[in-house]
């Protein structure tokens, strides 16, 4: 291969990346454990439902937790930025999918989010998509805020049937 083929493909590498900010995908197992500690609650509300499409939801859920300057984009899509998801489980009670989230407001601005989780089961599995909302959480500029998504768990096994939990839409504006 010639030397000015090698250095188009490492161009265009470079570029691809620059262009997607380097995101990897944001879902988390829906089967693992994390030992995050959730500390001063969410000031948000939370509501669940599970099946069927929202009128409002976007793109599938791929976002970012590292920081860094963007520019250009949406705010739907620097909204997905500043969440984390920690964890993504089946309560102990055995009758909730839950997803941990750790939401960074790294602007200079305060910020009230609203996000949308959408528990993906595996492939060949009879269960339908769950989602969960948080709407109304407010992050302090610079500050990061713990929430909680919860959708009811309509299964009766151990939740295993689910595979993933994605942010299937998220926003932010202005206090």
């Amino acid at each position: 291969m010639k030397f000015r083929h090698v250095r188009a493909i490492a161009v265009f590498g470079i570029a691809i990346v620059a262009l997607t900010g380097a995101r990897g995908s944001h879902g988390a197992s829906c089967g693992g454990s994390s030992s995050s500690s959730s500390s001063g609650g969410s000031s948000g509300s939370t509501t669940s439902g599970s099946g069927g499409s929202d009128s409002t939801s976007g793109a599938s859920g791929t976002s970012s937790s590292s920081g860094g300057t963007t520019t250009g984009g949406t705010s739907r899509d620097k909204a997905e930025r500043d969440i984390r998801i920690d964890s993504c489980k089946l309560d102990s009670s055995g009758k909730n999918l839950v997803a941990r989230l750790t939401v960074t407001n790294s602007g200079s601005l305060d910020q009230t989010y609203s996000i949308t989780m959408k528990f993906n089961p595996a492939a060949g599995s009879s269960a339908v998509a769950a989602q969960a909302r948080v709407t109304g959480l407010k992050v302090k500029a610079g500050a990061s805020q713990q929430t909680e998504a919860t959708a009811p768990y309509t299964g009766k096994g151990d939740g295993s049937e689910y595979k993933e939990c994605v942010v299937s839409t998220a926003s932010k504006s202005s206090l």
